[in-house]
């Protein structure tokens, strides 16, 4: 029995894997070896084939998944022509050694700010406004550079034009929030030291 079981689901293995389309059963010719083997008798096969066809749905179900893209194909335009150099931006500081100098200096600063109130033992709300500031702004720029990176504004101005908006609406929302944290309530370090403790 076992015999006769693993060619056939090694065959629809194979022919979900190569296959271009969900749930197909054709034979493909990128396996030769599978065209070779001798066939079997009738009934014998479509025994085989009606108990694994649950399986072999899903398996060519997942193998077989046509590629989705998020994204629709950007314009496949040359401006100019093949041989033309292309165009150098004007070199610009603060979008290039200032802004990543900055990135690097609000990275690192994290760590001190973190630890320093626990290490010292005292709770100083200056302490906290200053913790709260870096994360935010650490937190918009990263999610800035994943929108310049992913929503490049020569393919869709008007998605990244969008998104930068709302990165900059919950910017300002996640700042009151924690201003107000931090007036009316016990602020970001009280409340992480009662979180360890508990």
């Amino acid at each position: 029995m076992a015999s006769i079981i693993r060619p056939t689901v090694l065959r629809q293995s194979c022919l979900a894997a190569a296959s271009k389309r969900a749930y197909t059963t054709k034979v493909s010719s990128s396996f030769p070896a599978i065209l070779s083997q001798p066939t079997r008798p009738a009934p014998a096969r479509q025994a085989i084939k009606s108990a694994f066809a649950p399986g072999n749905v899903r398996v060519a179900a997942f193998h077989a998944g046509g590629r989705q893209q998020i994204l629709p194909a950007g314009p496949q335009v040359i401006d100019g022509t093949a041989n033309d150099a292309a165009v150098v931006p004007p070199t610009n500081a603060s979008e290039g050694s200032y802004h990543w100098t900055f990135e690097r200096l609000i990275a690192a600063g994290l760590i001190p700010l973190t630890i320093a109130p626990f290490v010292a033992g005292s709770l100083n709300p200056a302490t906290d406004a200053i913790i709260c500031g870096a994360v935010l702004v650490h937190s918009h720029i990263g999610f800035d550079a994943m929108i310049v990176d992913y929503f490049p504004a020569r393919r869709v101005p008007k998605t990244k034009k969008a998104l930068g908006w709302v990165l900059r609406a919950a910017t300002v929302a996640v700042g009151v929030g924690l201003y107000e944290f931090e007036t009316n309530d016990i602020g970001v370090t009280e409340a992480i030291k009662k979180i360890w403790t508990a």
